[in-house]
């Protein structure tokens, strides 16, 4: 027999006000369903917007198209019967844990004894009795996102959305508290229907979830379902729990297809998907550099599986997979079917001395990333071989908000130094061909 719908999601679309009068689009055409005794898991990158969809299902936030629907009615604002646990602990200092567990229900205008035998029994069911009287400064991390989940499930909501709750607590502590979650739902002790989890941490994801939705970036999309038919609890050491790390490793490292998109203003040619409104993630020199010299020495000697080499690393999706686009985008390695191996440029970069790298670095820099490209050519054709930051600045917010805009122009900048491909002076925010490659 098929379980109820609790949650049903069609078509949702989320988009964001530019300057210039156009929109930001930051997710398309999700659909999505959460049925009843179901752990539901959104993986992807940062920046794909699986925060932004939790907030849309709380009914924090209106979409721009499409609907939410919770258990048949349409979500036009904080639906009752729907919590939320965030990454952050979120919690008000100035209040005992017991207070901050009572808080959750004082809105709905219970009884005052009501109030506090509920609070009480959900501080008993996440582990933290005994410590009522204590204030959120007198807690570990692992003890304050308990307290988290005790001020969600408080209210016996049907569905409970998790926003990366175990990203902030170390890697010990996310663990307990991960087990001890889960061993609450299997005993069927929560007083929840199902879940929805943002991750980044694929192996949490099979761990934890029935289903993963695999989403893309710029906008998010869901591009995949991954069916997670593992028995209860599962062993991380149990090859089919291997092969499904692996599956999700490979279809998140593989190629989408993107649609052609217009002219820049600029009118620079380039590859389908591509263009100086490329966001471009902060990534330093260092772990660039780190990172194809780990690759290029044994045992890997140039090729490596991609979750065997997060873990030899102790990274995880939203800390290898930056700098593995950053190595894709400047030729130096290819990603591909969930392996990550040195192209021959990686591999003469891996091998040669300091001032041999930067030249390397520098030459596919401006070969490869269209907006250094871009800059330098600008810098090139002026008579004063200068350029004023605002300049770039107001190009790339035509493509993206502001602070994205920011944090990519700082990530050119920083490899442009460090390839002596261009120079920049904050103190008067100008480009220039100070000391160029």
């Amino acid at each position: 027999m098929e379980s109820a719908v609790l949650l049903d999601v069609q078509g949702l679309r989320k988009s964001f006000p530019r300057p210039d009068g156009g929109e930001l689009l930051v997710l398309d055409d999700v659909n999505l369903r959460v049925a009843d005794g179901e752990i539901v898991g959104l993986l992807g990158r940062s920046g794909s917007g699986k925060s932004t969809l939790l907030r849309l299902i709380a009914g924090l936030s209106r979409p721009a198209g499409g609907a939410v629907s919770y258990l048949g009615k349409r979500v036009e604002g904080p639906p009752p019967g729907v919590a939320i646990v965030f990454q952050s602990f979120a919690l008000f200092p100035w209040l005992t844990v017991l207070q901050n567990v009572e808080i959750g229900l004082e809105a709905l205008g219970l009884p005052a004894a009501a109030i506090r035998q509920r609070a009480l029994a959900a501080i008993d069911l996440i582990g933290l009795d005994g410590f009522e009287s204590a204030y959120p400064r007198e807690l570990s991390g692992g003890m304050r996102q308990r307290v988290g989940f005790a001020r969600a499930l408080v209210v016996h909501p049907n569905i409970l959305l998790l926003d990366e709750p175990f990203s902030a607590l170390d890697v010990l502590t996310a663990e307990t508290v991960r087990t001890d979650f889960l061993d609450l739902w299997q005993e069927g002790k929560l007083p929840i229907k199902g879940v929805v989890l943002v991750t980044h941490n694929i192996e949490e994801a099979v761990q934890m979830c029935d289903r993963v939705l695999l989403f893309s970036t710029n906008p998010g999309r869901i591009i995949g379902e991954i069916v997670i038919d593992l028995p209860q609890p599962r062993d991380r050491l149990d090859p089919m729990f291997t092969a499904l790390v692996d599956r999700i490793y490979v279809a998140m490292t593989a190629r989408q297809e993107q649609p052609q998109r217009r002219p820049t203003r600029m009118g620079m040619d380039r590859l389908p998907g591509t263009g100086i409104d490329t966001i471009l993630p902060e990534v330093s020199t260092n772990l660039v550099s780190g990172l194809l010299e780990r690759l290029a020495a044994a045992p890997y000697s140039g090729r490596a599986d991609l979750p065997d080499f997060a873990s030899a690393l102790h990274m995880e999706v939203d800390d290898l997979f930056p700098i593995a686009e950053t190595l894709q985008m400047l030729r130096f390695v290819e990603v591909e079917g969930g392996d990550i191996k040195l192209t021959e440029d990686g591999t003469d970069f891996a091998s040669a001395e300091t001032d041999v790298r930067k030249h390397l670095f520098g030459r596919n820099l401006l070969a490869h990333v269209p907006l250094a490209g871009h800059i330098r050519r600008v810098l090139d054709e002026r008579a004063h071989h200068t350029a004023p930051k605002g300049r770039f600045l107001d190009e790339l917010e035509d493509h993206m908000t502001p602070d994205v805009a920011e944090q990519t122009l700082r990530a050119v900048t920083s490899w442009a130094r460090y390839g002596e491909a261009f120079a920049y002076d904050d103190h008067n925010q100008t480009f220039s061909l100070e000391n160029p490659a």
